[in-house]
């Protein structure tokens, strides 16, 4: 049997504690306002998070040539890029990022990197120190559209390009580029570069910043001229490009946007088959393993040119190689084809061949459902080196199996998650462009939300990384000195997977199941996708376009999880329980009676009772009065007749609510971790049954430390739980439950061993196969 163990009971319900009593927020009010913190709203940027109708972003145009030598490891390239000035400003000089200076020996990435040495240093660690790699752009020459050489100032990953005359609002100009760099070994870092294939002598190319970029100059902060240091990526304008990539005759070269020249580049048969993936219910190949597997041991002499067109894009990036296995399949999005693609080497199958494309697709139709219809025409996601990396239309992920074609759980969902996150980031910040440079969150961690029901709708019960409130807990508890607010550059962030990724992910699912309502905030977050698709949007408008789309004030919401540490530990300190007391003194007294006598004798008197054989009174019963056999529980005629005359001034209601048989509850609530959330409420009642009941976080709103609550139940509860479903990353469960229940866990049980130090003698003498004859073995199943 269930005990009943709430502390206090109640002989009455007499009153609730005025709402003043409650009102102490010791000059800290998390339902401030964020006006204060929010830029002031104007023409560009209206109050609602809405473009305003001055709202203007600049354009920058690429015609771009480059060639790849497989033989070196290097690219030349040149480019003219066509700029258009849509800001009501002149500009005297226009800022070009060079991203791949970080690969300088004197950049400032390696010049600011926070490192120390121990006793024991790794391989990759001591060549990172000591690579002596030469890379960076070096730039041959800056040009004007005649020809005429223009002055430039580098400074490290930005370059400055001085104008003959300020370029006027509403006008262009046009510029050449020369430059060529040395391409960076992607297996020791970087988000691009190449990864050499010891087997069969190989490269495989995964190429982006290779060309000199314009940075965005917006009304917000003028030219965003941050340095690329290597966690904050990139912002750029949009524009229209036409690449032409010249590589080895025997590389297959994928790309963003669309290819020009298939029929110069590609075979009769390989047209043949992407025809077929137009119309095809899964993957067709372009190329086969087994047309990869041969290609790796040719070594043509010539080349092909690739002319690739991409329309409104941010960015370009391509992949070249004689070892891609390349397939496709064709969807329809929003009435528009869509070609989904992959390239892969054949270290990358079973995996690749089974899941990539199919990944791809089912990544277009989920994202476009919540956001905004995929209007690019291609969706590549690419097998190399590099971990995940995301550009327009085409992306770089990971995930290999081994070399027996066996692969673990955790590698096949890994490697599924990178191609959804990545090809998801198509919509943010490809499409939806805000400034990683400066707001990681906003793509990173937009983009792990929409990938978290992305792939819960991939397969049920999907084993998602981040999302779930539940997996945000334990870094939200770490030490506070090892935690930055979301709002923060990114590369001043700690725990840059946490602060960028996770925990705004997390935020919002929160918003989305708790806070919101699946309703509301599907309805606000695609209206700030479509507010602000092919534009560059700021958190202000985010935020603002959130509340404006929903009715909700979230200004609490954002303070807390963005801009503050705060930890969500909300502990339910105490229950009084209570019922309405009656006034009849033949229901009142006869309760009390039963009281009395349930209750506990103190030790004391349970041993007087065979310690004392005889009291004094009991001895000499003269000394008894009218007190030692008054019970002041028994009812009097004076009883009733005050009992009838309370009656007589109730009305026939007021009546009825003496008569009530509804239990009330005083629960004591305190905000132990600061993080201001709903209370999740779950109620069991005596008879097993269970109800759910969610308060909103106003109920904060006066005291954001503690506050009390009246529950009010037809049914007596035996128990309370606060966020049974770990709905609102609370941090501390122990203290959730009332009455307290204790977590369940279990030990092991082991036999204590001495362990030996190692003994290198008798180690070596103890080999019974030398190292000569170990090398002589094969392998069973090896072939060799």
């Amino acid at each position: 049997m269930r005990r009943f163990l709430f502390a206090g009971l109640g002989l009455a319900l007499t009153g609730l504690l005025p709402a003043a009593a409650q009102t102490t927020n010791s000059g800290t009010d998390k339902f401030a306002q964020l006006e204060t913190m929010l830029p002031t709203p104007n023409s560009y940027r209206t109050a609602s998070g809405a473009p305003g109708p001055d709202y203007w972003q600049q354009r920058a145009d690429y015609d771009i040539k480059v060639t790849l030598d497989d033989a070196k490891q290097a690219l030349t390239g040149r480019e003219t890029i066509t700029y258009t000035n849509l800001s009501p400003d002149a500009l005297p000089y226009l800022w070009v990022q060079l991203d791949q200076n970080i690969w300088d020996k004197n950049s400032m990435t390696t010049a600011t990197e926070v490192n120390s040495l121990s006793d024991k240093v790794t391989f990759q660690t001591l060549e990172g120190l000591v690579d002596d790699f030469d890379g960076g752009f070096r730039i041959e020459s800056v040009t004007s559209k005649d020809g005429k050489a223009l002055h430039t100032v580098t400074n490290h990953t930005m370059m400055r390009v001085d104008l003959p005359t300020p370029l006027q609002p509403r006008q262009s100009v046009s510029f050449n580029v020369k430059w060529h760099y040395n391409i960076n070994d992607a297996t020791k870092g970087g988000r691009c570069g190449y990864e050499y294939f010891p087997a069969d002598k190989n490269y495989l190319y995964e190429m982006a910043q290779f060309y000199p970029r314009m940075a965005v100059y917006s009304d917000n902060q003028g030219w965003q001229h941050k340095q690329f240091l290597g966690n904050g990526e990139f912002t750029l304008p949009f524009g229209d490009y036409k690449v032409s990539i010249t590589a080895p005759a025997d590389h297959v070269v994928g790309a963003t946007g669309t290819l020009q020249n298939a029929s110069q580049v590609m075979s009769a048969a390989q047209l043949k088959r992407m025809a077929e993936a137009k119309s095809a219910k899964k993957p067709v190949l372009i190329v086969t393993q087994d047309e990869a597997t041969k290609a790796e041991g040719s070594r043509a002499t010539g080349t092909k040119t690739w002319t690739y067109v991409a329309k409104n894009v941010r960015d370009f990036a391509w992949c070249s190689s004689r070892k891609f296995i390349w397939d496709a399949m064709q969807i329809t999005q929003s009435g528009k084809p869509v070609l989904c693609m992959s390239y892969y080497p054949k270290e990358g199958n079973p995996l690749w061949g089974q899941y990539s494309t199919q990944v791809v697709a089912h990544t277009i139709k989920t994202y476009s459902k919540f956001t905004i219809p995929y209007a690019y025409p291609v969706a590549i996601s690419v097998h190399g080196a590099i971990g995940g990396m995301e550009y327009p239309m085409i992306c770089f992920n990971g995930g290999r199996p081994e070399k027996d074609g066996t692969y673990s759980a955790e590698r096949k969902y890994g490697m599924i998650s990178v191609i959804i996150h990545e090809v998801g980031h198509n919509f943010f910040p490809m499409i939806v462009n805000s400034d990683e440079r400066q707001w990681t969150w906003m793509d990173e961690g937009l983009n792990s939300f929409v990938q978290f029901l992305t792939e819960q709708e991939w397969e049920r019960n999907y084993p998602s990384r981040r999302g779930e409130p539940r997996n945000i807990t334990a870094y939200m508890a770490t030490d506070k000195t090892l935690q930055t607010p979301i709002m923060i550059n990114s590369e001043s962030a700690l725990q840059f997977g946490n602060n960028a990724y996770g925990k705004p992910a997390t935020a919002l699912n929160i918003l989305r199941e708790t806070v919101m309502g699946r309703e509301l905030f599907d309805y606000a977050f695609k209206t700030y996708a479509q507010r602000w698709a092919y534009k560059h949007p700021t958190p202000a408008d985010f935020f603002r376009t959130m509340e404006d789309a929903s009715a909700v004030d979230l200004d609490w919401f954002w303070r807390g999880w963005f801009y503050t540490i705060d930890h969500t530990d909300i502990s339910l300190e105490s229950v009084k329980s209570y019922n309405v007391s009656t006034k009849n003194p033949q229901v009142e007294n006869a309760r009390l009676q039963q009281l009395k006598a349930a209750a506990p004798q103190s030790i004391t008197a349970q041993r007087n009772a065979t310690d004392i054989k005889q009291t004094l009174v009991e001895e000499k019963p003269e000394l008894k009065d009218f007190y030692n056999n008054y019970d002041p529980l028994a009812v009097t005629p004076a009883d009733q007749q005050r009992y009838t005359a309370y009656l007589g001034t109730l009305t026939d209601e007021q009546k009825q609510r003496l008569g009530d048989t509804q239990n009330f509850y005083e629960l004591s609530l305190r905000n132990v971790g600061g993080l201001v959330m709903p209370v999740v409420l779950q109620m069991t009642y005596a008879d097993n049954s269970q109800e759910i009941q969610t308060i909103p976080a106003e109920i904060w709103r006066k005291n954001n430390a503690q506050v009390t609550k009246i529950i009010v139940t037809k049914k007596p509860v035996i128990s309370f739980v606060i966020d049974p479903f770990q709905q609102t990353a609370d941090t501390d469960v122990s203290n959730n439950a009332f009455p307290r229940q204790p977590a369940a866990s279990r030990f092991e049980l082991f036999q204590q061993q001495f362990q030996a130090p190692a003994n290198p003698m008798q180690q070596q003498t103890s080999r019974t196969t030398s190292p000569m004859q170990k090398l002589e073995q094969k392998p069973v199943g090896s072939g060799q």
